[in-house]
């Protein structure tokens, strides 16, 4: 073989073995594209939507476009600098500011934890409409499982394939419900901009509910496992965070205009008492007892996948207080314990579901702009040494500013209206 057949069929292989390694890296990749998804579309975004599309009607569109956008300055940002790192946030805000990376995963923790509690009962409560299971043995059931994927050896692989396939049938089953409970679109599109009611305690709560706490976090630490890291790799990661947002800004919205439909005609959800149950009251008015099921289904969907992300986010957090945990076994034990604490806490606690999944949106809201001040501040100032030198999007920096600063007034201002919906004095 000459010299340039050699190096030709260097070239060859060498251009088959990309295409091999790029190709095992789509399930890492699609799985952090739905995992972020599903972890921003779970049963307290459902529970939410529900809720407040009963009291704003179209004008809850507003809070939907907030979101988005929130959604969008936030996660550009984080997957941008984590993957640019090939850190995980908390070891990456520790870089730039001593021991906040401890303070931001004891805050995504705890937020972690008081969401899990939240996500197992939207399970219970999903398995009880769509077998008629007593709500606490759904959730035992929907922590089981959860517990069972994590046991696995490659459970990585399995969380891939769990979430894309939950996601998937969740968006087809409510763009059904959607298209029969005919909303009004032209009213909800001209409040998507123009809103007749503007309620900053909704829009932080929903936001909270879809981007704040662990979900913040949850594609860009699974796409770290594609091991597609570093600058050279920054296109792909823009494409697969604009996917993800996507993904989540169409489930958003279609669920809304569901819910929509059924409020649009006059019917008045209940709002009231331990067990409201706002979205199945909604997808059941539309399709009787076929949509109490369909309902159940896609609101376990949500919860386990939620619970999946939350317990996988939350304890990558640990790392920054044990290297022990970044990987392999010990992160899939610590994942494991997470679930069982929130599990345990569930079935102890007994509180008014609807309550919980209201709650730790708003909570997680007001921890957002504490993470993203964390990530501004490295993107402002700590370009060099911090994130390698990397010459970093100014239009980037300035809309998460934004974001920052709009989720922190949003916190603040909201702190009472929160309680307030939950019949607590501020």
């Amino acid at each position: 073989m000459t010299a340039a057949q050699q190096t030709s069929a260097t070239g060859v292989a060498g251009a088959d073995k990309a295409r091999a390694f790029a190709k095992s890296r789509r399930g890492p990749i699609l799985g952090a594209i739905f995992l972020m998804a599903t972890s921003a579309i779970g049963p307290g975004f459902i529970t939410q939507t529900a809720t407040f599309t009963a009291q704003l009607g179209a004008a809850f569109a507003f809070a939907i476009l907030a979101s988005v956008l929130i959604d969008f300055a936030v996660q550009m940002n984080i997957w941008r600098m984590i993957t640019v790192s090939g850190k995980r946030a908390g070891d990456l805000a520790n870089s730039a500011l001593p021991y906040s990376g401890h303070v931001l995963a004891a805050l995504i923790v705890i937020g972690g934890l008081a969401f899990n509690i939240g996500n197992i009962a939207g399970g219970g409560l999903g398995l009880n409409a769509l077998l008629d299971v007593d709500a606490k043995i759904g959730g035992l059931l929907t922590g089981a499982l959860a517990i069972g994927i994590f046991l696995f050896k490659r459970a990585g692989r399995v969380v891939d394939i769990v979430v894309m396939v939950l996601g998937v049938a969740m968006i087809v089953m409510t763009l059904v419900v959607a298209i029969v409970s005919q909303p009004p679109i032209g009213d909800a599109l001209r409040q998507t901009f123009v809103p007749d009611t503007l309620n900053f305690a909704t829009i932080t709560t929903i936001v909270g509910g879809t981007v704040g706490g662990y979900i913040t976090y949850a594609g860009a630490h699974r796409y770290l496992e594609s091991g597609l890291v570093g600058p050279e790799h920054v296109k792909g990661v823009h494409r697969a965070s604009m996917q993800g947002i996507l993904v989540t800004g169409i489930m958003r919205y279609v669920l809304f205009l569901a819910i929509l439909g059924v409020v649009a005609s006059g019917v008045v959800l209940d709002l009231s008492g331990q067990a409201a149950n706002p979205a199945g009251q909604a997808f059941g008015h539309v399709l009787g007892d076929a949509g109490l099921r369909i309902f159940g289904f896609i609101f376990w969907a949500a919860a386990i996948t939620s619970v999946i992300g939350a317990a996988y986010t939350s304890a990558t957090f640990l790392s920054v207080f044990s290297r022990r945990l970044a990987s392999g076994w010990p992160l899939q034990i610590a994942t494991v314990a997470f679930i069982l604490v929130s599990l345990a806490v569930y079935l102890l606690i007994g509180t008014a579901p609807a309550a919980i999944l209201v709650f730790v949106g708003g909570f997680n809201g007001l921890i957002l702009p504490i993470g993203l001040a964390i990530f501004m501040y490295i993107g402002w100032f700590r370009q060099r040494d911090v994130l390698g030198g990397y010459r970093y999007p100014k239009w980037l920096l300035i809309v998460g500013t934004l974001a920052t600063l709009v989720s922190l007034y949003m916190g603040i201002a909201s702190i009472g209206p929160i309680f307030a919906f939950l019949g607590v004095g501020a």
